[in-house]
């Protein structure tokens, strides 16, 4: 298995002897940067510790053609039969016409340059249902892609993450890590998922990024839904419209002009129950 990141750290400050080809940096233990904020750098030292393999390949932020030839370099290097995206949230799995997007730029450019990848098994995976209630994301209209998936045969079911379990330790144990490295900028999304790991629930505290009263960390945040990678981009009503882009403004500015142009948004909806 092999980590890689759509980064959003400076990557042009780190080594030159760093960068394994034009937009794929082989971030090391000892890879060195000026820039504050480098969690690629933070994780492979913490792998390291844990005497795992400790590359984490970091893409800078790209449009989808330079991304997509970003991706095939490694699929023909390291010799990849699968790519699993995985998304912290639910943004990835929204196609456009709903009540809000939340975050969808770096989602949506990765699901349309991995979409045209000639690889056996394509797969996106969600992890952390809820938290993009943070950013205006109407979790009934989720769910609602994912029944629409499943008559499509492309939502492929949902694993959870026991709390007890080495993974969700070690999970912990890395989120613990990262948190202390970058006490100015610790993940939002990755502290809830780790908090509902540990049982906790409602508006955890562990960050002062987010406004008291503003969280709800509950079980399902620790659960993976998974779907066809393939079958998720063909629902995407604009991702033709981000096909084309090289920089990672274009894919904002056509997002922008996608939603202005919608007629029929979703209208949100609150859980029944």
């Amino acid at each position: 298995m092999h980590l890689a990141s759509l980064s959003f750290s400076e990557l042009e400050l780190i080594d030159r002897d760093a960068w394994v080809v034009e937009h794929v940096a082989a971030v090391q233990p000892d890879t060195t940067s000026s820039d504050w904020y480098f969690p690629e750098r933070t994780l492979a030292r913490w792998l390291a510790t844990q005497q795992l393999p400790s590359t984490v390949y970091a893409f800078p932020p790209l449009g989808v053609q330079p991304l997509r030839t970003a991706y095939r370099h490694l699929v023909q290097h390291l010799d990849i039969d699968a790519v699993v995206l995985v998304d912290g949230g639910t943004d990835v799995l929204l196609r456009g016409d709903e009540s809000n997007l939340g975050t969808p730029v770096e989602d949506m450019t990765s699901l349309a340059a991995v979409a045209a990848l000639d690889v056996p098994v394509k797969l996106v995976t969600s992890l952390g249902f809820g938290i993009d209630a943070y950013d205006g994301v109407n979790h009934v209209e989720v769910l609602e892609n994912l029944a629409a998936l499943d008559r499509d045969g492309g939502y492929l079911g949902a694993l959870s993450i026991p709390g007890s379990s080495r993974e969700a330790e070690l999970y912990r144990a890395a989120v613990a890590d990262a948190q202390a490295t970058t006490p100015q900028r610790p993940s939002i999304v990755q502290g809830q998922i780790a908090a509902a790991t540990s049982g906790e629930f409602g508006d955890v505290r562990f960050t002062r990024r987010t406004g008291s009263g503003d969280l709800f960390v509950n079980p399902l945040m620790a659960i993976y839904f998974t779907v066809d990678l393939d079958k998720l981009a063909a629902r995407c009503l604009y991702l033709d419209r981000i096909e084309n882009t090289i920089g990672r403004r274009q894919v904002i500015t056509r997002i922008h002009a996608f939603r202005d142009e919608l007629l029929d948004a979703r209208i949100p909806r609150a859980f029944p129950h």
